[in-house]
């Protein structure tokens, strides 16, 4: 039976979405289901659960606003700083989460993702593409990432361009699709209706420092959380979703010790392992037999207005053949810092590096040793190109900075008609690469993180053998060929580490707890009332950017509890 008194908070503010720094005397909070982090993961399934009626509190650390002093308690250690970029990078702790600075790719899992591979080890979900299937469209719709139709000869006009013309893999496919939200910051374009949602409560400035169990160790009992001055309150709820994130999640589990010495879920010592996200780099030149006008890099836009991009993917056939993971790839613009290019509009952007965002400023890095003979020859490329150049910085202004449905990324046809390669790379399960305490703590006293990220040799081995897969389909086709070297797969693969905020299967799904943290319905193994939702259940990391499959798991657990609730069920 859900709660039928429903207090409202004794704060100031309009609506119900308010700042637990105004709470006063109203210390102890309670509601049906309490979700912790308002991301994209938190609002949908807050928004789901208000749908069916029920009483949720989402509670947000952070405040409506970028905060550098609330962004502080992300700081951490990494074991390798040439393989992870810092914890405060990529991490958005606010209304909205990391939807606020996220580029918006969507797409769902592949069908083999779920399998248990015998040449993967730790592969495997408890649940099937079935199970997320009747999510996916409602998640996509969350996401505004468009109709929910990832083939390109049903969600593209009949005459849009092929990708490559003639190109007919064997291995490699071109069929698959892409699709980019606006990007939609989930705290901006979900606010309105949080407010408004009658049994949905928001509490921002509300971080959880605490999971109290009971004397058993059976379920949650409270939540202890400070507002942003450090005044304790507490949360009780008959349910507890823990959407923060494969980081945060982590440490909140680890740092709850009271009752389990070892942390929440972490019997088994398994809580933190298999730490994975995608492999990710830009390797080799695939030279087109008929120039740069045989092949089509960029974004077609679907009749509902959504931007959608063509993948080589290789197929799972292929995959089983050759007993590697899932992998994509996109044709791309040469190496933008290399001047030979030729390319007037990719010299601009590098001469303008500075003025990019700082955490992809890295990817404009040059070969310091070009010197002044790299910059004259930039300059020259713009000198030669005005009218390219100024076409080039329009687009760029109107339809990526000022558009509400965002250009996705630069592209750029190379003079030359040389197209580099980015792949992107499912990473192996590996239970060495993990998220730990550290010895340092935050303000509130909480243990801050230290994370050890690592790939493995069958990582390297995926890369490697879908490249090669790739260049052979390509001279097959007749449609040119693609160069690369082998040996620099792994140093390429590398080059920037993790793929960054993609933090994945800290706290996996699976049927047992000796091998994983949640069971098929997303619940702590051995607690009534504790849940995760986020990439963090993920047993497997596929080719695919985590977000749709986040939000659909989400979706798929609002039911789960919604039914337990409206069952009068306790578990």
């Amino acid at each position: 039976m859900m709660l039928t008194n429903r207090k409202r908070l004794a704060i100031r503010g309009v609506g119900v979405i308010a700042s637990a720094n105004d709470l006063g005397d109203a210390r102890d909070l309670s509601a049906d289901i309490c979700i912790v982090g308002a991301g994209a993961v938190g609002i949908s399934l807050a928004l789901a659960l208000g749908d069916q009626g029920i009483d949720v509190l989402l509670v947000e650390a952070g405040t409506t606003a970028h905060d550098e002093r609330v962004q502080d308690f992300y700081r951490g250690t990494v074991v390798d700083p040439a393989l992870h970029s810092p914890l405060i990078d990529y991490r958005e702790r606010r209304l909205g989460g990391t939807t606020t600075i996220w580029g918006g790719r969507c797409m769902p899992l592949d069908d083999i993702d779920f399998e248990r591979r015998d040449w993967i080890a730790h592969s495997g979900w408890p649940i099937g593409p079935d199970a997320l299937a009747p999510y996916y469209p409602r998640a996509n719709a969350l996401c505004e990432a468009g109709a929910f139709d990832y083939r390109a000869d049903t969600a593209l006009r009949p005459d849009a361009r092929p990708m490559i013309d003639g190109f007919d893999g064997r291995d490699v496919s071109t069929d698959r699709l892409e699709r980019f939200s606006c990007p939609t910051d989930f705290g901006t374009r979900y606010r309105t209706r949080l407010a408004q949602a009658r049994t949905v409560r928001v509490l921002t400035d509300a971080a959880v420092v605490a999971i109290r169990l009971d004397d058993q160790g059976m379920q949650v009992d409270r939540l202890d959380l400070r507002d942003a001055q450090g005044d304790a309150f507490s949360i009780r709820a008959r349910h507890v979703v823990l959407g923060t994130g494969g980081l945060e999640t982590v440490r909140l589990m680890l740092a709850s010790r009271d009752v389990h010495p070892h942390g929440i879920g972490n019997h088994h010592d398994v809580l933190g392992r298999y730490y994975m996200s995608h492999l990710a780099g830009t390797i080799g030149t695939f030279h087109a037999a008929r120039g740069a006008r045989s092949v089509w890099h960029g974004y077609d836009i679907a009749d509902d207005g959504t931007y959608c991009r063509r993948r080589l993917a290789i197929t799972e056939a292929a995959q089983r053949t050759h007993r590697i993971g899932n992998v994509v790839a996109r044709l791309h613009h040469p190496r933008i810092a290399d001047g030979r290019h030729g390319t007037g509009p990719l010299s601009a952007l590098y001469l303008g590096r500075a003025l990019v965002p700082r955490l992809y400023r890295a990817r404009l890095a040059g070969n310091e040793a070009d010197g002044i003979a790299g910059l004259v020859r930039h300059a020259a490329n713009v000198i030669r190109q005005p009218a390219a150049v100024a076409a080039f910085a329009v687009r760029m202004l109107t339809d990526r900075r000022l558009a509400e449905r965002k250009f996705p990324s630069v592209v750029v046809v190379p003079r030359h008609g040389n197209y580099s390669l980015d792949f992107h790379a499912e990473q192996q399960p590996n239970p060495d690469s993990r998220v730990m305490l550290g010895t340092d703590r935050d303000r509130w006293g909480m243990p801050r993180l230290s994370v050890d990220w690592r790939y493995s040799p069958g990582d390297i081995d995926t890369v490697k053998t879908a490249l090669a897969l790739l260049a052979a389909d390509v001279e097959r086709s007749g449609v040119g060929r693609f160069d690369y070297d082998p040996e620099e797969v792994e140093r390429e693969m590398t080059r920037y580490g993790a793929y960054p905020g993609h933090h994945i299967g800290t706290a996996r799904m699976g049927t047992s707890p000796r091998s994983s943290v949640v069971d098929a319905d997303c619940r702590v193994h051995g607690l009534r009332n504790l849940h995760l939702a986020g990439a963090s259940v993920f047993p497997t990391s596929s080719q695919a950017n985590p977000t749709l499959t986040a939000v659909a798991l989400a979706l798929r657990l609002a039911d789960r509890l919604g039914d337990q609730l409206k069952n009068g069920a306790a578990t």
